[in-house]
């Protein structure tokens, strides 16, 4: 069977893989039933939804097809590494590291840095344009889960509030 559009069938195989590997992971909670979900219900469901849908947009990348067959081209390194950098500098600043002894910076300081090191994987970097959606970000995560879900985690660092 050959390939006819390789962009959409490693899409669908990772679609597949991960809905696959949520849904595995889901079966070590309780999952409960339609009318009374246990926590690994969701889970499972959007594992299950996700796998099929992988699966639906392979069987299309071996059928329909297509001009040149939409080859894979290079690797995008530094979109990559800035994105999965920001993430985990997001989850660092927000806990701290107490095995190095780095305080929690807080939801806020987390929230600008998230911005600034993801917006350096674009093409073109404004600090002007990222400072602002820092802190249109900060100031809706603040409302939505501090105020409005009224969740307990640290909004500032540990040296303001004490």
């Amino acid at each position: 069977m050959k390939i006819k559009s390789q962009k959409d069938f490693f899409a669908g195989l990772m679609f597949t893989l991960v809905g696959a590997g949520f849904a595995w992971g889901a079966t070590t909670y309780t999952v409960g039933s339609g009318a009374r979900m246990g926590p690994g219900y969701f889970p499972l469901m959007l594992g299950i939804v996700l796998a099929v849908l992988g699966l639906v947009v392979i069987f299309g990348a071996l059928t329909v097809e297509t001009a040149d067959g939409e080859p894979i081209g290079k690797i995008a390194w530094k979109p990559l590494v800035f994105i999965i950098l920001a993430n985990l500098v997001f989850g660092v600043l927000l806990g701290g590291l107490p095995s190095i002894g780095l305080p929690a910076m807080g939801l806020i300081i987390g929230i600008y840095a998230l911005v600034i090191i993801a917006a350096l994987a674009g093409a073109e970097f404004s600090l002007k344009l990222a400072l602002i959606l820092g802190t249109i970000l900060a100031v809706g995560s603040y409302l939505a889960f501090i105020v409005g879900l009224k969740l307990q985690f640290q909004v500032w660092p540990t040296f303001i509030t004490g």
